[in-house]
């Protein structure tokens, strides 16, 4: 237990089926089986037993099992590098008194279901102060109305969907602008680069944020004159794509847009190339942000566009505790040996402004918390954070990327361009 970099709560319980894929292998790898177990121990991240009243408990519900796991572990890096300095700089400041940080772990298995679970025994047992929210739009939206039953503010590092934030709640926020500000500039690249695109094949996973951030793009490419040819969604947990895929080679498109996480995406790619489907123009939205895409698709990933909400190539001298983004990316690479992306660095300025709320409320009361998010309006290693009436972020401009030479390079906004589209049959 003294290797765990803070307090854990873990439940086991059942199987999960994933699919990893390493060069051009599928690896399959299931989670552990048995009985609910649940391992508990009250722990400071930084490793050291505290008292009750000395901290400030964090839950954090994530798939740390199951077809999600990659998202949900890197989340899990951010929170421990955000809560490792808050804890070296002495903790947070509450009233003259400083309280370390305690983050409260949870593997909800990649289930909806569960992370609602999940979520309300975080409140109603392990006495958490505040929430971070569950991984992806539908189980943040869903859990969400637990923490807002109880009245708990909660910062979803990775929810960004319009249907999460339109249930009027008043104790949720979000660290990700809305879908289209990833597709409408994305369109409009290709649109000036690529005039001889014409026609867009769109292949969704059937899941709240994969699908939304598809219908948006249909939406973008009829706004901007290009014709939709196919729009299907795949089911969670999809093993084969080979048959939609054949069916998107019939139709010849110039521009393959295919939406998932990272498992889906690199067996969709790995697919594209046993077929031999090509196209001058591949975006898949979420995944080439993350190293672990770019090194398990190998070569197939060249080329690959997308968007996300965050880079490293972001250059902000924020207010928080981590300060510039150099110095957030410098931390980030120290403690595990690699640059961040955009997953990581949500998770870690999601703690940064609790920090700031806490602080500038001078207390732990939820309510008083919760209206100095609302009110926030600061430059951090993120960005500029503002948050809208209906709590979701409205401050950022994305960037759009693109694949090249096994890195990404930022193609939009123009404050950080590194390079131009490159075209060509993928």
């Amino acid at each position: 237990m003294r290797d765990l970099p803070c307090w854990i709560a873990v439940t086991i319980a059942g199987s999960e089926m994933g699919v990893w894929m390493s060069g051009s292998k599928l690896i399959h790898w299931s989670a552990v089986l048995g009985t609910a177990v649940m391992a508990i121990a009250s722990w400071s991240a930084s490793g050291s037993p505290v008292r009750a009243e000395d901290v400030i408990r964090f839950g954090a519900p994530l798939p740390l099992t199951g077809p999600l796991a990659p998202e949900g572990i890197k989340q899990q890096q951010g929170y421990d590098l955000w809560a490792e300095q808050a804890n070296k700089a002495g903790g947070i400041s509450v009233g003259g008194k400083k309280y370390k940080v305690e983050i409260v772990y949870a593997d909800y298995q990649s289930s909806t279901p569960r992370a609602v679970q999940t979520t309300e025994q975080m409140i109603t047992q392990d006495n958490i102060n505040f929430l971070f929210g569950a991984f992806g739009s539908g189980a943040a939206k869903a859990a969400s109305t637990v923490s807002e039953k109880y009245k708990v503010p909660t910062i979803a590092a990775a929810a960004s969907s319009s249907q999460v934030y339109d249930q009027g709640y008043k104790y949720l926020f979000g660290t990700f602008t809305p879908n289209d500000t990833l597709t409408t500039p994305l369109t409009q690249i290709i649109k000036s680069k690529a005039p001889d695109v014409k026609k867009v094949a769109i292949l969704a996973r059937n899941d709240l944020f994969p699908l939304a951030i598809a219908q948006e793009m249909e939406k973008s490419a009829k706004a901007n004159g290009l014709e939709v040819v196919y729009f299907e969604k795949y089911a969670i947990g999809t093993l084969d794509h080979s048959a939609a895929l054949s069916q998107i080679k019939s139709l010849d498109p110039q521009w393959i847009f295919i939406t998932g996480y990272i498992n889906d995406l690199l067996l969709a790619r790995k697919q594209m190339v046993d077929q031999e489907l090509k196209a001058q123009v591949v975006t898949m939205i979420a995944g080439p942000a993350y190293q672990d895409f770019i090194e398990s698709a190998g070569e197939s990933a060249e080329n690959v566009t997308s968007a996300s909400w965050w880079h490293p190539a972001e250059r902000y001298d924020g207010k928080d505790i981590f300060g510039s983004t150099e110095n957030f990316v410098k931390l980030f690479h120290d403690k595990y040996k690699s640059d961040p992306d955009y997953g990581q660095a949500s998770a870690a300025v999601c703690g940064a402004l609790f920090q700031m709320a806490i602080e500038r409320a001078g207390s732990l009361d939820r309510d008083k918390v919760r209206d100095e998010l609302a009110k926030l309006d600061v430059v951090t290693f993120w960005g500029p954070v503002k948050f809208g009436p209906n709590g979701q972020i409205n401050s950022l401009e994305p960037p759009v990327f693109q694949i090249q030479g096994s890195k990404p390079v930022v193609l939009f906004p123009l404050a950080i361009k590194q390079g131009e589209l490159k075209l060509g049959v993928n």
